[in-house]
């Protein structure tokens, strides 16, 4: 039954004038999951996830959260039942504080939006709960550099506590470590393991390395359908995912963690 997954599709099709980007897609993503979406590029993953999020409305099936049908919904009712994303390319405003970028962040979601006829001394009290989602990022000691000033792991660490900020249920993270070098990556490693304390995590991400360490469970996409399902063992000894995803000479994962990353969907 429906009622053991959070986050559920059936049958989800996304067409583009006769192209199936999204086919026949059907995914079931456990509470307290860490849960992985991979394939090559072009495969539908972040078509999926638009869907998901509700940025494309679906061609045919069905998303349920929580057993709830949630098709028709906009993508701001999405979001304010709890299911945030993130994006590819940092979004944060680049000549705004760290802590102010956060602060506009926590006046969306409470509806405490700034008005002419109000003392932006009104905003000064958000400034506490924006110190906690900058310390949980390990931003604290940069609340008040402009983000333009921030090397590229801190802005995307930025962007995860404007996503935190949101207090999502399911945090959807699309390519969290593109782009990054070594150091950053590890960094970004642990605080998406940190920020899915108690809740829900569905990712997309080429890097097989921080699949493997992060994911509790991995569905391969394939020209936009399900190619396997299972936990990173499963997966990446499929035959299957060898040669559609990996190649064929089996090389795999160091060949995906040595691509650039930089990722576009054909579908879009």
């Amino acid at each position: 039954m429906s009622e053991q997954y959070v986050l559920e599709t059936r049958n989800l099709v996304k067409e583009f004038k006769g192209f199936v980007a999204v086919d026949d897609v059907n995914l079931q993503i456990r509470q307290g999951d860490i849960h992985a979406l991979i394939g090559p590029n072009g495969a539908g993953k972040t078509t999926v996830f638009n869907l998901l999020t509700k940025f494309l409305p679906p061609s045919r099936g069905q998303i349920l959260y929580k057993g709830e049908d949630i098709t028709a919904l906009k993508s701001a009712a999405i979001a304010r039942k709890g299911i945030v994303r993130s994006f590819q390319i940092s979004a944060v405003f680049p000549h705004m504080t760290a802590l102010e970028n956060i602060r506009v962040a926590l006046q969306t979601f409470e509806n405490t939006s700034y008005s002419f006829w109000k003392s932006g001394n009104s905003l000064h009290k958000l400034n506490q709960r924006c110190m906690e989602l900058l310390d949980e990022v390990g931003l604290a000691g940069f609340a008040n550099t402009t983000t333009v000033e921030l090397a590229y792991g801190r802005k995307r660490a930025l962007e995860l506590a404007t996503t935190l900020a949101m207090e999502p249920e399911i945090l959807l993270l699309d390519e969290p470590t593109q782009g990054m070098g070594s150091e950053d990556v590890d960094r970004v490693v642990e605080l998406v393991r940190k920020a899915a304390k108690g809740r829900t995590v569905l990712m997309v991400e080429h890097n097989l390395s921080v699949v493997s360490k992060l994911c509790d469970r991995i569905t391969v996409l394939a020209q936009g359908a399900v190619l396997t399902e299972g936990d990173y063992a499963t997966v990446s000894a499929d035959p299957a995912v060898r040669e559609v995803y990996m190649g064929s000479d089996g090389s795999g994962e160091r060949g995906v963690a040595a691509e650039d990353n930089q990722t576009v969907e054909a579908a879009q």
